[in-house]
C-alpha cells in the first residue's frame, strides 16, 4: 500500500468515525424519550441515524467549501535522537499511516472472522432440526433437537424461525401464538438484515467503545420495538405475552445474525413496557414526520460539516502544491531560499552548506493533513541529516523526521540539530551548528515552477582554476545563474568536489573567498560574511 493511499483512506476513517461517534451520541440521547412520545417502534428507527451519518460524511462535494483560515501555526522541533551515520536516515520506513491502515484492517477482519465462527457454532447447533408445518408464517419453522435452542431467528437471507424441542409442552396454545407472531415480526421488520448490518459496523468500529454500547442497545431497542408490533396486533393479550417471556430460557448460544429471547435483553423493562398504553396512531405518524426530518436535518448537518476532498486535497490544484523553504545555518541569517512544485506525498531533495564544517541534506513533502481536527491545513514531512566537522577529527551526524502542520499560505519552522554539546567556544567565537528551516506551502503551482528531484551532484577535481570560473562551471552543470560572479576573484584553488550538491560546492567555494552564496531559487547571489 503507497504512502498516498494511506492518507487518503486515513482521512476518510476518520471522518467516518466522527461521523459515527456523533450520530450514536444522538441517537443514545434520544431513545428514551422518543419511546415514551412516539412508541418502541418509532424510537428504534433512530438507528438509522448512524449509517445515514456514515454515508454523508463520505459523499463527494459539488463545489468547494470555504476554508476558515486559521492563526498560523508555528512549531519548533529540536533534534534529540542519537547520533546516526549521515545515510541512516533514508526513507526506507514504512509511513506509521500505512501501519495505521494495516491495523485497522487487521482488527476488523478478525471482528468478521470471530463473529462468523459464533454464527457457525450457533447454525452446528441446529443439526438434525426437523421443519414443522406453521400455517401462520411463511418463513420456514424449524423444531432443534434441544431445548436450550430458541424461540429466535437466524439469518439474513434464508431466514427461519427455530424453537425448542419442547416448544408444545412448554408453553400453552395462546402463547405459543404470541412467540411465533414475536419471531413473524422480526423477519417481516428485516431484523436480521439490521443485524448483519450492525455486526458489519461494530467491526469497521473494533477499536470504538461506543460501537460496542452501541450494538447492545440497538439489540435491546430491536426487541421492545418487536414487541410494540406484536402487541399493536395482539394487545387484549399481555398477561400471556408476559408468561411466554417468563418461561423461555436464556440463550445458551451467541448469535451475531439473528434475533434470541436473552438476558442481554433486560426482561424487566420489556414486561415493564407491556403495561404502558401504546401511543395512538396520530402520535405515531407524528414519530415519522419528526425522525424523517431529523433525520434528513442532521444528514445534511453532517454533509455540510464534513471537509470537501478539495479542503482536504487541496482545492483546483490540480494535486500539486508549491512549497517554499527558507534556511537560516550555523546562527547566520537566511541564505538559503527555495520554491518547488511538488506532488502529495513526493519529496522534493535539497542540501546546502554554511561552512566547511557544516552541512545538511534533507527531503521534504507536502500532503493533506489528515486529522479531522485539522481539516484544511496541510501537513510538510522532512527527513533531515546534518554533519558538524569540529576538527580533530570530531565529526557529529544527526538525523531527525519533523513533521509540521499549517494552514496554506502560513508559515511554519522547524529547528532542527540544535547545538551539539551546548555552544563550544573555540578560538573566541561561539560556534552555532544550528540549522532552521522556515516552510510555506500554498496550494497549486505557477507555470513557471517544475518539480525537484535529486539534486545536482558536482564531481570534479580543481586544479589551478580560479574560484570565479569553478562557480561558473559548477552553477552551469546545476543550472544555477550566478547574479554577481565578479564577486569571487581570480586567485587559484584547490578543491576536491567528489559527488557534492551542487548547493554544497558552490558554498565551498564561496567560503574559500571569504563569502557566502545566498540562494533564491535558480539564482545564486554572493555576499560577505
Amino acid at each position: 500500500m503507497s504512502s498516498e493511499a494511506a492518507i487518503d483512506w486515513l482521512g476518510r476513517g476518520w471522518l467516518l468515525v466522527l461521523a459515527f461517534t456523533v450520530a450514536v451520541l444522538v441517537a443514545a440521547l434520544l431513545r428514551r424519550p422518543c419511546r415514551r412520545l412516539f412508541g418502541a417502534e418509532r424510537a428504534f428507527q433512530l438507528w438509522l441515524l448512524p449509517p445515514l451519518a456514515m454515508l454523508a460524511s463520505q459523499l463527494p462535494h459539488v463545489a468547494e467549501a470555504p476554508v476558515v483560515v486559521l492563526s498560523p501555526v508555528v512549531i519548533a522541533i529540536t533534534s534529540a535522537a542519537a547520533a546516526l551515520p549521515v545515510h541512516a536516515a533514508e526513507s526506507g520506513a514504512i509511513d506509521w499511516r500505512v501501519l495505521a491502515m494495516l491495523a485497522w484492517v487487521a482488527g476488523s477482519v478478525c471482528s468478521l472472522v470471530l463473529a462468523a465462527l459464533v454464527q457457525q457454532r450457533y447454525r452446528r447447533c441446529l443439526r438434525g432440526a426437523t421443519a414443522m408445518p406453521v400455517s401462520l408464517s411463511r418463513w420456514p419453522v424449524l423444531r432443534a433437537v434441544g431445548t436450550d435452542v430458541g424461540p429466535a431467528l437466524v439469518g439474513a437471507w434464508r431466514t427461519r424461525i427455530v424453537l425448542p424441542a419442547d416448544f408444545e409442552q412448554r408453553y400453552d396454545a395462546s402463547e405459543r401464538m404470541l412467540i411465533l407472531a414475536h419471531e413473524t415480526a422480526h423477519a417481516r421488520r428485516h431484523d436480521g438484515w439490521w443485524c448483519l448490518c450492525a455486526q458489519l459496523t461494530v467491526a469497521l468500529f473494533w477499536f470504538h467503545p461506543l460501537a460496542w454500547w452501541a450494538l447492545a442497545a440497538l439489540r435491546h431497542d430491536q426487541e421492545l420495538a418487536c414487541d410494540a408490533a406484536v402487541l399493536r396486533e395482539h394487545g387484549e393479550q399481555r398477561r400471556s405475552y408476559a408468561n411466554a417471556m417468563l418461561k423461555t430460557q436464556s440463550a445458551a448460544f451467541a448469535l451475531p445474525v439473528g434475533c434470541t429471547w436473552s438476558p442481554r435483553h433486560p426482561l424487566t423493562e420489556r414486561i415493564a413496557m407491556l403495561k404502558l398504553q401504546q401511543p395512538d396512531i396520530s402520535r405515531q405518524r407524528t414519530g415519522r414526520v419528526f425522525l424523517a426530518i431529523f433525520a434528513l436535518g442532521m444528514t445534511a448537518a453532517v454533509y455540510a460539516a464534513t471537509p470537501s476532498p478539495q479542503a482536504r486535497s487541496g482545492a483546483g490544484t490540480g494535486d500539486r502544491y508549491t512549497l517554499k523553504i527558507d534556511i537560516a545555518m550555523g546562527g547566520h541569517p537566511e541564505s538559503m531560499h527555495f520554491t518547488r512544485c511538488v506532488k502529495p506525498g513526493e519529496y522534493t531533495e535539497l542540501s546546502g552548506t554554511d561552512t566547511s564544517q557544516l552541512s545538511w541534506q534533507g527531503r521534504f513533502s507536502v500532503s493533506p493533513a489528515v486529522s479531522p481536527a485539522a481539516a484544511g491545513q496541510l501537513e510538510i514531512s522532512a527527513e533531515v541529516d546534518t554533519r558538524f566537522d569540529r576538527g580533530g577529527g570530531k565529526v557529529r551526524t544527526q538525523s531527525a523526521k519533523p513533521i509540521v502542520r499549517t494552514m496554506p499560505g502560513q508559515q511554519a519552522s522547524i529547528v532542527f540539530g540544535q547545538i551539539i554539546d551546548g555552544k563550544q567556544v573555540e578560538n573566541g567565537k561561539l560556534e552555532d551548528n544550528t540549522i532552521k528551516f522556515r516552510v510555506t506551502p500554498s496550494n497549486g503551482c505557477s507555470g513557471s515552477l517544475s518539480s525537484l528531484g535529486n539534486p545536482t551532484k558536482i564531481d570534479q577535481r580543481t586544479k589551478g582554476r580560479s574560484a570565479r570560473a569553478l562557480g561558473e562551471s559548477v552553477a552551469a552543470k546545476a543550472g544555477f545563474v550566478l547574479v554577481n560572479p565578479e564577486a569571487l576573484d581570480n586567485r587559484l584553488v584547490a578543491l576536491n568536489l567528489e559527488q557534492v550538491p551542487a548547493t554544497s560546492a558552490l558554498q565551498l567555494i564561496a567560503d574559500v573567498d571569504g563569502m557566502r552564496a545566498v540562494f533564491h531559487d535558480n539564482k545564486v547571489n554572493f555576499e560577505p560574511k
